[in-house]
Parts: structure tokens; C-alpha cells; sequence
């Protein structure tokens, strides 16, 4: 076991350095200028662009350029960004990271708590109107953009009925001397609209994997043993049925693991919630080079260690899964 946990580790560092060239060079050569927003329409001479370039490194060839973030990388350090000069990459991800961190871990919590329970809801009562309402609701929600429901309710429940923050993460009239959870209550007003717009555009993917789990298993030989055993519904339910559809459920939660650190770019713009998306989504519109990277490198490591997880996680569960 720790053999085998040692060689997926490497095979996630190596997919992550992967990762990180193919993103350093996407980056390298797509179209357009990093400067021109920072040049704008202010006549900088010919000299004063060279020194803008020999700043940020820009003059050098895409190798020495390389080398050079690399050996800061491994230092911790990032680089400085274009757009906020002169702030470093690394601070500006550590203090948008707890903003993401916290709308991405109540989305989680809502889809894995909310969703598993509506899931097995539904295969308890497969067919009923219960699973046919839920189904058409869940799905229609899946098939809707975030952005647009994010401006819908904005729109009725922040601008008409005014029951919610249209944005941010507190409120910008709350006095120093508030208390603790003063502080708090205010910032779950805040975060309901976002993190109930996430929620609902991805709740219906952990459903349907519950219900699909949990009615492939509700076939198998052993539950239909244990119901003719006499066991309680809800013992058979839980104690057979149930824990035996946590693999897919463990395949799902590494595929969202990445939400924790990506956020939403759409639903972050919309709400002006201060988290990685929203300056992922200022770094492309700047083509800031190190804060575009730097973002794109979070998710890339949250999207290798999902997987490894994972993994992980299928190796604790079913035995059968372990290697030799």
C-alpha cells in the first residue's frame, strides 16, 4: 500500500509539472499584448516600453522566462503582477483564497449533504411525483447558465424585493466595533446568492449519481437477501444499500474538489464576490501573465489531487481496490 501510494504521488507531481509547462506556454504565445493595458493611450516612448518589458522579464526568450518562474516557484514566490503592480502574485492569491474557500466549501457541503439526500430520496421512491418533480427541477437548473440565474436573482431578490446583498462579501456600512457575530450573520447574508446559484446549476449531478447508485445496487443479490431476511427498510437502506454506492459518490467529490479553490469566474463576477475567480477573470482581461498563472496553477493542483483522492479514497473503501 504505501508503494503504491508513493508511485501515484509521483504521478501526480509529474502530471502537475505537465500541467505547468503546457499552461506557461498556452499563456506565452496566445495573441495580445500584457502591456497595452498598462500602456494604454499614454505615449510611453519606445525606451520607456523596453524598460516596462526588462520589468517584468518580457524581454527575455520563453526559456530564460521559464527558468526564471520556475526557480521562483520553488521559492514560494510568483513573481509580480502586471495589472497590480507592484504587488506579489502570492499575496494577491493568499488574500483572495479565503473568499473562494468559503463559497466553494458551502457549495460542496450543499450538494453533498442536499443532494445525497435527495438522491436516495428519489430511488426510495422511484417513479413517484416526488422523483419526477425533482428530477425536472434539478435538471432544469443543471441546463441553466450560472451567470444568467446569478443575474436573475439578483434581480428580484436583491433589487426588487431587496431580501439580499446584490454583491460582495460584507457590507461596506458595517462599523469597526461590530461584533463577532454581527460580522458573521452579515457575511452569510452575503454569500446565500452565490452559493445558492452554484448549488443549484450542479445539485442535480449528485442526485443523479445517488439515484443511479443506489437503484443499481437496490438489484443486487445481497439486498434483495437482506429483505427477505425480514430487516427494516431503512436498516436495509442504510446499512446494506447505502454505503455500497460510496465509490461513484467519492469519484464526484473528486471531480469537485477543484470547485474549493476555482470558485466560480461567472458567479464571482456576477456578485463581485473577492475570490480567485474574480481575478482570474481581471487577469485575462489584463493579460497579466503571473496572476493568470498563478490561478490557473491552483486549479491545476486541485484538479491532480482530486484524482488523487480519490484514489485514495476508492483504496479505504472497498477493499477490493487495494493494491497488492
Amino acid at each position: 500500500m504505501t508503494r503504491w501510494l508513493v508511485g501515484r504521488t509521483a504521478q501526480a507531481a509529474a502530471t502537475f509539472a505537465v500541467a505547468i509547462l503546457l499552461l506557461f506556454v498556452l499563456m506565452r504565445i496566445a495573441p495580445g499584448d500584457p502591456l497595452s493595458r498598462l500602456v494604454g493611450d499614454r505615449g510611453f516612448s519606445a525606451e520607456e516600453i523596453a524598460a516596462l518589458k526588462a520589468r517584468f522579464g518580457l524581454d527575455q526568450p520563453l526559456t530564460a522566462q521559464f527558468r526564471t518562474f520556475l526557480a521562483g516557484a520553488f521559492r514560494g514566490d510568483l513573481g509580480v503582477s502586471i495589472e497590480h503592480y507592484p504587488e506579489r502574485v502570492t499575496g494577491l492569491l493568499a488574500s483572495r483564497l479565503p473568499a473562494t474557500l468559503l463559497l466553494g466549501g458551502t457549495v460542496l457541503l450543499l450538494n453533498f449533504t442536499l443532494g445525497v439526500w435527495l438522491g436516495v430520496r428519489q430511488a426510495v421512491r422511484r417513479g413517484s411525483r416526488f422523483d419526477r418533480w425533482t428530477t425536472r427541477l434539478a435538471l432544469a437548473g443543471y441546463a441553466t447558465p450560472s451567470f444568467w440565474l446569478g443575474l436573475v436573482l439578483v434581480a428580484f431578490l436583491s433589487l426588487r424585493w431587496r431580501l439580499f446583498p446584490a454583491g460582495q462579501m460584507s457590507d461596506p456600512l458595517l462599523t469597526a466595533d461590530a461584533g463577532a457575530l454581527e460580522r458573521a450573520l452579515d457575511l452569510l447574508h452575503h454569500l446565500v446568492l452565490p452559493a445558492a446559484t452554484l448549488s443549484l446549476t450542479s445539485i442535480a449531478l449528485t442526485m443523479r449519481h445517488q439515484r443511479a447508485a443506489l437503484l443499481a445496487v437496490f438489484r443486487q443479490d445481497y439486498v434483495t437477501a437482506a429483505r427477505a431476511r425480514g430487516l427494516p427498510e431503512r436498516r436495509v437502506l442504510w446499512n446494506h444499500a447505502w454505503r455500497n454506492t460510496l465509490m461513484p459518490m467519492i469519484t464526484l467529490l473528486g471531480l469537485w474538489l477543484p470547485i474549493l479553490v476555482s470558485g466560480s469566474v461567472f458567479v464571482e463576477a456576477v456578485f463581485n464576490w473577492p475570490g480567485l475567480g474574480s481575478l482570474a477573470a481581471s487577469a485575462i482581461a489584463a493579460r497579466d501573465y503571473p496572476v493568470l498563472l498563478g490561478t490557473a496553477m491552483l486549479v491545476s493542483g486541485a484538479v491532480i489531487l482530486g484524482g488523487l483522492l480519490a484514489d485514495i479514497g476508492y483504496a479505504l473503501v472497498d477493499p477490493r481496490a487495494r493494491p497488492a
